[in-house]
């Protein structure tokens, strides 16, 4: 969790879906519906549904989330920080987890470095125009000012599926 109070608290209309970097009752049940029509292709192209298996339960979890385009590559970030339920599931995984437009594909999830997220988190604040409310630095300052919050906001590149036997290294 970062360090900092949610600054979406601030806005009343968010607090009704989050909470002490948590989604609310109300969030969780419109994040479901939202990544539904998400995952029916039928939302702008920077939203995809992320299918991920519960560390806990087994069951697959679906989360909407904002992808980023940064060096010709695709990320996700976690809005609400280290505690997001979806980046704890992608790490039980090793990163194995799906995306949905229509029908769902197999990724890999690589974890970024907190030292290589500046750039990418401008760049998601540039596209994520609610969920950048967030973050305590506004949309439109410099990288440098991303810098020191990069190690609160997990990032993932989305990379094809490892193939069997295929370690970090490889990749």
């Amino acid at each position: 969790m970062p360090r900092h109070s949610d600054p979406a608290e601030r806005s009343s209309y968010l607090r009704y879906f989050y909470r002490g970097w948590r989604p609310t009752r109300i969030g969780r049940l419109w994040s479901r519906l939202y990544a539904w029509v998400s995952g029916l292709g039928l939302v702008p192209g920077i939203l995809l549904t992320l299918q991920t298996k519960d560390r806990n339960s087994g069951r697959i979890n679906s989360t909407i989330l904002v992808v980023a385009t940064y060096q010709a590559q695709r990320y996700l970030v976690s809005m609400l920080g280290e505690a997001s339920e979806w980046v704890q599931n992608v790490r039980a995984s090793g990163g194995v987890a799906s995306v949905k437009r229509g029908r769902s594909q197999p990724v890999h999830l690589t974890e970024i470095a907190p030292h290589e997220r500046a750039g990418i988190l401008k760049a998601w604040t540039q596209v994520a125009t609610s969920g950048r409310q967030h973050l305590p630095v506004s949309h439109d300052a410099p990288v440098s000012a991303f810098e020191a919050i990069a190690s609160d906001y997990p990032v993932f590149r989305i990379d094809p599926p490892r193939q069997p036997g295929q370690n970090h290294h490889d990749a």
